[in-house]
């Protein structure tokens, strides 16, 4: 996902997106636990898109 993308998306948009990505992370490492996942570097990718989400919400509030 990119951040230009992450961007356009209203607050509301972006907490819910942020739920959508930690519940995403929880499936990955479920499987991956239970052997399940073929590509494990799915949970880094996952990982850094939460850090992309919660960047632009801190920098928004940090601007208000």
């Amino acid at each position: 996902m990119k951040i230009k993308e992450l961007r356009e998306l209203s607050d509301a948009e972006l907490n819910a997106k942020l739920a959508q990505l930690k519940q995403e992370l929880f499936n990955l490492r479920f499987n991956n636990a239970t052997r399940q996942l073929n590509n494990p570097m799915q949970i880094n990718v996952c990982k850094k898109d939460i850090a992309r989400v919660k960047t632009i919400l801190r920098e928004r509030e940090l601007k208000a």
